[in-house]
């Protein structure tokens, strides 16, 4: 047993829970590595078998920017689709539990908008990120050899 203040025993809590902050973090970051690969090899696929599609579309007078412009689309709305449903799931996990912890005392309920925010403007950076090397490849398919492809 160890006599402490009511400021030491806040300090050592405090630290306790900042340890699990950072590693629910840490957490969350690999998560999101593992998304934005998940997220490349969707579009690289998704490049892949559709090449006689997008060979059409270069004949009929696709340029290569728009077709690259399409395929970063995807990506956008990819990743903005998953932050989306993961926010949605989020936040209706964490008011479930906020309406759980009223039986304990703690009845404030702080919804963090502005970071919120910020993940969606991070995941649609993150799908602009993931879908370079797809688009890339896209836009450099010829018209006639991807349409001759089986």
């Amino acid at each position: 047993m160890t006599v402490q203040s009511q400021a030491a025993y806040k300090n050592q809590i405090t630290g306790q829970v900042n340890t699990v902050l950072y590693l629910v973090y840490a957490l969350l970051a690999l998560a999101i590595l593992i998304a934005v690969l998940g997220v490349i090899n969707t579009l690289a696929l998704s490049v892949v078998e559709r090449t006689r599609e997008i060979g059409l579309l270069r004949a009929i007078g696709t340029s290569r920017r728009q077709t690259g412009r399409m395929i970063r689309l995807e990506s956008v709305l990819i990743a903005v689709h998953g932050a989306l449903l993961g926010l949605g799931l989020g936040l209706a996990w964490g008011i479930a539990g906020q309406k759980v912890l009223t039986l304990y005392g703690i009845t404030a309920l702080s919804i963090p908008w502005t970071t919120i925010l910020a993940i969606l403007a991070g995941s649609a950076l993150a799908g602009l990120a993931a879908a370079v090397l797809p688009a890339m490849k896209a836009a450099r398919t010829q018209a006639l050899t991807a349409i001759a492809t089986a």
